[in-house]
Parts: structure tokens; C-alpha cells; sequence
């Protein structure tokens, strides 16, 4: 049983107080990151999504077989991170969590897990739709347009090696896109995938009835965040700068990291979770700060 291969929903723990990818330099390096990590993983990718905080994948493959994947993905996006911004042990106690999908008798189960995954940025209010989020293999999937890019056979040693942030040779007929980062055409199982929905309509009836979906009506639209962590993390520095003369949040003190984050979430709609997202605070910490604005 334990080397029987299966299909897995893996998850990684939210964080609550920092972000797995600050702006979009950093996704692009996740996307090939997480290309180079399959090209040595034994495992088949059937869907994914990386968002601020967290990351999602379907994976078929053996326990241990997905385990290794999965970790190998963190520790590569860990070693990028510390290069770029000096941050030491990154994700290494971001808890991962496997759970085993059925896909036998029960295909809806499969089916609900895949649109769960594919609708978490609409449900964070980033997109209307998982085929206009590019972190992800949401455009994947029934898309009438030909896949463009440039094949990795086409590019020389070194410029592959500086647009991938590693050193492994891919496969040469996997596409780059003009953005800069691998098509998840070039790795996913997408025809197992749209032979499981059959049709583009099932599958938006999946997408539209998931319980990300349902959790989005739940809530209303006014409790959730309207811009993107990156975005707000961008400008956070000119606002410290410009009303408290200020490099870093961390560098405000008390009355005023109330104040900015009664600032944040006037101009941004945000709300608690973003709010510590962004300011690298704990979500306790956050809701008491917030609870004395």
C-alpha cells in the first residue's frame, strides 16, 4: 500500500505573518522553481495554484514519491529566498499536509478537489475567473488558443540558467512564455484532466459550486481583501515614509503601527488576515493592534 501510487490534495499551512512570494518576480521565479522540481520528481502534476501565503497541488503519485516533491519544491523556493532577501530557514516549518483523493468509483471527488484548488484566487478576490490567474493551471485547461512560448532547446545554457534560477536542464520542448517562467502546459497532465470533465461546461459547474466559491457568496464581497498582499506590500514603505518619516513598519511604534493599519485598511479594504500577511505580524497581534484603532 505505501508505494501503491494514488492521488493526493497537498497542502501547505497558511502563513500568517509573512508571504511565500512578496511581488511578481518572486512567482515568476516559483513557477520554475516548481518546473524544475517535477523535471526531477516522480510524481504527475494534475492541477496547482500558488498564492500569497500558501500553495495548493494535486499530485498523483506514492506517498513518499509526493512527500519528496513537495519538499524539494519548498527547499528550492527556500534557497531563492534567502538569496534575494537574507531570510534564513524560510518555510522550514511551514507544516504540509497530504490528503489521499479517490478516484475511482467517485470521479466527483476528483472533480471537486481540482475546482476547489483551481478557484482559490477567485475566492481571495484576486480574479473573476481561475483562467485569469497566471500562478496556476487555471488557463490550462480547455484553452481554444494555441499554447505560445519559447522552446528550451532554443535558448542557450546560460540564459536558461538565469531566467530559471537554477541549473538543471529541463526538457528542451517545455515552453518559456514571454513573462518569463514555464508554461504549466509543458508538465501538467492536461488531457487526463479535461478527459475527467469531459466538457468545458462540467467543469465550470464544478469551478461555480466548489466550496471555495460558496465560501465567497457566504462571506460577501465586502470582507474580502480588494487589492492583491503584493500590492499594498509595495507601497507600505512610502507610506511609513510619508506619514511617520519612517523606513519600516517594524520601525513604528506602537500608536502608530495602529494607526497604519488603521490607514491599510481604509485605503485597501483589508482585513485582519492581509493586514498580518503584510506587516509580518501575528494574526493574535494584529487583531489586538486593530481592536485599539
Amino acid at each position: 500500500m505505501r508505494n501503491e501510487k494514488r492521488i493526493w490534495l497537498v497542502t501547505t499551512d497558511h502563513l500568517e505573518d509573512s508571504l511565500w512570494f512578496r511581488e511578481e518576480d518572486d512567482f515568476k521565479a516559483g513557477m520554475n522553481l516548481l518546473a524544475a522540481q517535477v523535471s526531477r520528481s516522480a510524481v504527475i502534476i494534475l492541477a496547482f495554484i500558488l498564492m500569497s501565503n500558501h500553495v495548493h497541488f494535486v499530485v498523483y503519485g506514492t506517498r513518499e514519491d509526493v512527500l519528496a516533491f513537495i519538499h524539494g519544491f519548498k527547499m528550492r523556493y527556500a534557497r531563492y529566498v534567502q538569496r534575494k532577501y537574507g531570510l534564513q530557514e524560510f518555510l522550514r516549518r511551514n507544516g504540509v499536509d497530504l490528503k489521499e483523493i479517490s478516484a475511482g468509483d467517485d470521479q466527483e471527488a476528483l472533480e471537486r478537489v481540482i475546482a476547489y484548488v483551481q478557484m482559490n484566487c477567485v475566492a481571495a478576490n484576486i480574479c473573476s475567473h481561475p483562467s485569469q490567474y497566471p500562478w496556476g493551471s487555471g488557463g490550462a485547461f480547455f484553452n481554444a488558443s494555441p499554447v505560445k512560448g519559447c522552446r528550451l532547446g532554443d535558448m542557450s545554457v546560460r540564459a536558461r540558467r538565469r531566467i530559471l534560477h537554477c541549473a538543471i536542464d529541463l526538457p528542451a520542448d517545455w515552453l518559456l512564455c514571454e513573462e518569463g517562467y514555464i508554461l504549466p502546459e509543458s508538465y501538467l497532465n492536461v488531457k487526463y484532466v479535461e478527459e475527467l470533465f469531459r466538457t468545458p461546461r462540467r467543469m465550470n459547474y464544478f469551478l461555480a459550486s466548489s466550496s471555495k466559491a460558496k465560501n465567497r457568496l457566504n462571506s460577501g464581497e465586502t470582507e474580502l481583501p480588494s487589492f492583491r498582499d503584493q500590492t499594498i506590500l509595495s507601497v507600505l514603505p512610502d507610506l511609513c515614509r510619508t506619514l511617520f518619516g519612517k523606513d519600516s513598519f517594524s520601525a513604528l511604534t506602537v500608536s502608530e503601527q495602529i494607526e497604519m493599519l488603521r490607514q491599510l485598511r481604509f485605503r485597501f479594504s483589508s482585513n485582519i488576515n492581509q493586514l498580518a500577511r503584510v506587516t509580518g505580524l501575528s494574526y493574535d497581534a494584529a487583531a489586538r493592534l486593530m481592536d485599539s484603532a
